[in-house]
């Protein structure tokens, strides 16, 4: 297992259901340990194991989710 965290930026959040579905779309992922959205900062950390999942996995979740991500 290797632990990585990283910060991914998040466009078109506007409520707390949005950060539901975003936390939801992050946390199916396998590998994906915990994932802390905020939508006041309009941004999520995620810790994950990078031998399971892919920082580019992360964002084209958040993608198929109707958000735009970057990472930061």
């Amino acid at each position: 297992m290797k632990k990585t965290k990283l910060k991914i930026g998040i466009g078109g959040m506007s409520c707390q259901h949005c950060v539901k579905t975003v936390t939801d779309a992050l946390t199916e992922l396998p590998g994906v340990r915990r994932a802390k959205v905020n939508l006041r900062k309009a941004e999520a950390v995620v810790h994950f194991d990078a031998l399971r999942v892919t920082p580019a996995h992360l964002t084209e979740a958040i993608t198929e989710a109707g958000f735009i991500a970057k990472t930061l």
